[in-house]
């Protein structure tokens, strides 16, 4: 190819970049050409399924096609009845990633009314007793660390009064102040209640406001973000790269049943057309106490690969 047709070729390139830019279509064009994110699972999904048979179920899991792993809590205690590197080996072994881990912030009490779910037994699950960050803190950093994984996320923590909101961003600022001499990040899940209303203060903004933005980043659950009558997309542009991770489910019209992922009203594309204002890294389906843990997945991932595209 000589000179004169090669410096063709080159402007004829960028004058067609350029027309696609002017016509609008740049950025599909470049949304063609970013490559997906993995589509991962929070395991709370299977709560009371997983511990029947930890390994057939991470297969299964594994076959739907997801491909990174967030855990939590177990009857069996521990990671699922294993020690930190036993879980991370049989995930990687079925071709997935650990990426984090949930533990709770406090103490964990059943909030009033609540029923614990039944067991294969048909009798009330029976938890073993649960370690927290506020009396086990460097204990859960450590093992985290020994796992390998990228993050550490408080699951939960009290915030029903201002002492409870104080409480809880005092453990948070220690707690990732110990991760991230570990190097691992550090970030708090939501529910629907920090967005009520206490004593004139909204819990979930002291959270945003008065805990490091570097040390404790934010899991925002977009679903029960939604019940609490917020905009996911405004928390991003309002706190720009503060949500790495995200918990992904949806919500019937009436916003109290939760649902597979693109089978209610959320309007998901929107939400992650704007996962660079949020910082988004990762993201994990997750479904609370489902009928079939199985089905809701397996609908959420072909939603999401196949309609979303995420």
């Amino acid at each position: 190819m000589n000179l004169n047709r090669r410096k063709f070729l080159q402007g004829a390139g960028t004058l067609a970049l350029g027309s696609i830019a002017f016509s609008g279509k740049a950025g599909s064009l470049f949304n063609f050409m970013a490559p997906q994110h993995p589509v991962g699972l929070q395991l709370f999904t299977f709560f009371g399924v997983i511990d029947e048979d930890v390994k057939g179920t991470l297969t299964k899991i594994a076959a739907i096609g997801y491909k990174e792993m967030e855990s939590a809590f177990s009857k069996k205690g521990g990671y699922y009845g294993l020690k930190p590197k036993e879980f991370k080996a049989l995930v990687n072994d079925l071709g997935m990633s650990w990426k984090s881990h949930h533990v709770l912030g406090a103490p964990f009490k059943l909030p009033k009314g609540y029923k614990m779910p039944l067991g294969a037994d048909g009798k009330p699950m029976v938890l073993p007793p649960m370690r927290n960050l506020r009396e086990n803190m460097q204990q859960l950093v450590d093992e985290a660390a020994e796992g390998g994984i990228q993050y550490l996320v408080c699951a939960n923590s009290p915030t029903g009064t201002l002492d409870e909101i104080k409480s809880t961003i005092e453990v948070l600022n220690k707690t990732g102040e110990a991760t991230k001499k570990v190097g691992i990040q550090f970030a708090y899940h939501n529910h629907d209640m920090e967005f009520h209303d206490i004593d004139g203060k909204i819990p979930y903004h002291l959270l945003l406001t008065e805990t490091n933005s570097e040390n404790v980043k934010m899991e925002l659950d977009l679903a029960w973000a939604v019940k609490g009558g917020q905009d996911p997309v405004e928390l991003f542009k309002a706190h720009p790269g503060r949500f790495p991770l995200w918990h992904v489910k949806d919500l019937d019209a009436e916003r109290k049943t939760i649902l597979p992922v693109g089978s209610g009203t959320i309007d998901f594309k929107r939400i992650f057309e704007h996962q660079a204002d949020a910082g988004m890294k990762h993201f994990f389906v997750e479904h609370d106490e489902p009928k079939d843990p199985y089905a809701s997945v397996e609908s959420s991932y072909k939603y999401i690969t196949q309609t979303l595209k995420a």
